[in-house]
């Protein structure tokens, strides 16, 4: 099969790139949102090799494909720069917060391999000198530091890039402006402290490596404003004024206006901070200790530096580095309990490399973005016990004597004062905030369904003839309705294949034979196997359930797994999903048809179970 020539004919025949808004794909069609769909000749379409047919539905163009849509989809994507989101989730409005937290996760996610490699990297610059196997003053060990550094360092410039897609940005120009928040020249500028200026406007002299937030809302605007000067400059002149009015109108704005928000927002606290701990210390740490998570999300902890620097040098602290200490090994103890409780087994390594970042180095940027802010309740549990331990500190008086990020390694930071008083006191709040911690999150427990899920294996009740090649069993429960009267006519027509369709009355999707997980969608609705005679099945469960993005359905295997007959493939919540507007009806069907002599479905009865044949191969 050429897929780049009917790849290229399909983008001509729905009027090429400037008529696409967007483009995805689901188990078995390439779903378009065009600009005018008067401008499709859909027989002109249908002739196209590989195009089973087209539907219109939900203000979608839909060219079904059949099981090779994924080939499809990447020959296609290759021919121009389309927007490849997903489809919209038709779920319940989220608050503005959780649609904040949301945005921050969605693009924090493709970050949390580097971070991760980025904190173990600091915790072995901590236990290998401890251990003597290497000098701190070893050039190996100073290249290795900005290793270790990078990551997070650059993190505006990799969020740049994360926030264009999700945003529907240019990513390149995103990460431009990127790069001119953290050019050395500006970094520069910033340490000698001088004024600066351009076309008259002041630049705040901030700091905006590590940061999240200035680069989010800048690329956040930049949406606006490739809007605009997509309407307003003349497509002739497009290819080189838009680039450049787009970097010098985001550039001026990341360092006059956006990103300055961040630094009057962080002295704004620092000043509040500071006031409260005058009146009563035992608050102010309290709230540093139960917040410490969303300043450093915000990048605002750094307008605490003249504070914990000064440790280094002069008095000791009594309010950041205490604070970060209760705060950082919370946010460790919350993604060792989440390792020890998810069932996904992607989850449990993610959340224990994070864990050990934080208590061994006190980075926190994995187990905040890639575990606690995603599940939300860990993120509560860390809040709480870092409040309980801020407010034990500013009742003893923890101080810190020396600039160190606080973890478990760095406890020595803690030594000092008059006897052994103080260096208690911090190993009291070190263990009571990890046990604190640890429990809540137990008890809070955590939200997985949007995971998928470790592989389960349901045994099968089913006894003899069970694995007979020739049949294919009834993968749920429920009310047997011929294939022509699915409410879709990819699925009524029959282009897909013979087949049968059944109104669910259980929630479990398993099985229909021994096989091959040959596809799952990631949204969860559609599952194709391969049994071991060769035969090719696709589950579709409900109609247009692709919109869901994964509500409500939860998967137990994964592609390429091999299932016996009865295994658990699916859960699905059919109430919810009825509830939601969908149709559950789930057609049953052989895509492989036309390689057998005939395929019978038993459309007579009128429901079945899951040890009943509902189709017969010959």
């Amino acid at each position: 099969m050429n897929y780049s020539e009917s790849a290229k004919t399909i983008l001509h025949e729905i009027g090429n790139e400037e008529n696409i808004q967007s483009v995805t794909h689901c188990m078995t069609r390439l779903r378009f949102v065009l600009k005018d769909e008067k401008l499709v000749n859909d027989e002109k379409v249908k002739k196209i090799p590989g195009v089973m047919g087209v539907m219109k539905k939900g203000g979608q163009y839909q060219i079904v494909m059949g099981n090779d849509v994924a080939n499809y989809y990447k020959a296609f994507t290759k021919l121009g720069n389309f927007n490849n989101e997903s489809v919209t989730e038709t779920a319940e409005k989220k608050n503005l917060f959780d649609a904040f937290v949301d945005v921050i996760s969605g693009c924090m996610s493709p970050l949390i391999p580097a971070l991760i490699g980025g904190g173990m990297i600091k915790v072995l610059l901590i236990l290998l000198p401890l251990l003597g196997w290497m000098s701190d003053t070893s050039q190996t060990f100073q290249v290795l530091t900005f290793f270790g550094d990078a990551p997070f360092y650059f993190m505006p410039i990799m969020l740049a890039y994360t926030a264009a897609q999700k945003f529907g940005v240019t990513p390149m120009l995103a990460v431009t402006v990127g790069g001119i928040m953290l050019h050395p020249n500006f970094t520069e500028m910033v340490g000698k402290g001088d004024a600066v200026s351009i076309f008259g406007l002041p630049i705040t002299l901030a700091t905006y490596s590590s940061s999240v937030i200035p680069i989010l809302l800048m690329v956040w605007l930049m949406k606006y404003i490739e809007g605009v000067f997509d309407r307003l400059i003349p497509t002739v002149l497009k290819s080189f004024l838009k680039p450049l009015l787009v970097i010098v109108i985001s550039g001026i704005l990341a360092l006059v206006v956006v990103g300055p928000l961040g630094t009057y927002a962080g002295q704004l606290l620092s000043t509040i901070i500071l006031w409260i701990q005058g009146k009563a210390g035992f608050l102010a740490l309290g709230l540093m200790g139960a917040f410490m998570p969303l300043i450093v999300m915000t990048g605002m902890h750094w307008a605490f530096a003249p504070i914990f620097l000064i440790a280094s040098v002069q008095a000791p602290d009594v309010l950041i580095l205490p604070a970060m200490l209760a705060a950082n090994l919370a946010q460790g103890a919350a993604c060792l309990a989440v390792s020890m409780k998810a069932k996904n087994k992607n989850l449990k390594t993610v959340a224990l490399a994070s864990g050990i970042s934080a208590l061994l180095a006190g980075v926190t940027e994995p187990a905040l973005y890639g575990v606690t802010l995603k599940y939300k309740k860990p993120l509560y549990a860390a809040m709480i016990a870092g409040g309980i331990c801020g407010v034990y500190m500013g009742f003893t008086g923890l101080s810190a004597y020396a600039f160190a990020v606080p973890s478990l390694v760095a406890l020595p930071q803690f030594i000092g004062g008059d006897g052994n008083g103080n260096i208690i006191n911090a190993i009291i709040v070190a263990i009571a905030s990890i046990v604190i911690t640890f429990v809540l999150t137990i008890v809070f427990g955590f939200d997985e369904e949007s995971e998928q899920m470790e592989e389960t294996v349901v045994p099968s009740t089913i006894e003899g003839g069970s694995h007979d090649p020739k049949k294919v069993f009834s993968p749920v429960n429920g009310e047997v309705v011929p294939l022509e009267k699915v409410n879709d006519s990819a699925f009524s027509t029959k282009m897909m294949g013979e087949g049968i369709a059944i109104l669910p009355k259980e929630n479990q999707i398993v099985a229909p034979f021994s096989g091959t997980i040959a596809a799952i969608f990631p949204t969860k609705h559609a599952i194709g196997l391969v049994s071991d005679s060769g035969i090719e099945l696709l589950i579709h469960v409900g109609i247009d359930t692709v919109e869901l993005n994964g509500k409500y359905f939860e998967s137990f295997v994964e592609a390429g797994d091999h299932v016996e007959k009865g295994q658990l493939l699916l859960k699905a919540d059919f109430e919810k999903i009825n509830a939601a507007g969908y149709d559950s009806i789930t057609p049953v069907v052989v895509t492989n048809t036309n390689q057998y002599i005939d395929v019978v479905a038993k459309d007579e009865m009128t429901n079945t179970t899951e040890n009943e044949a509902i189709i017969y191969v010959v």
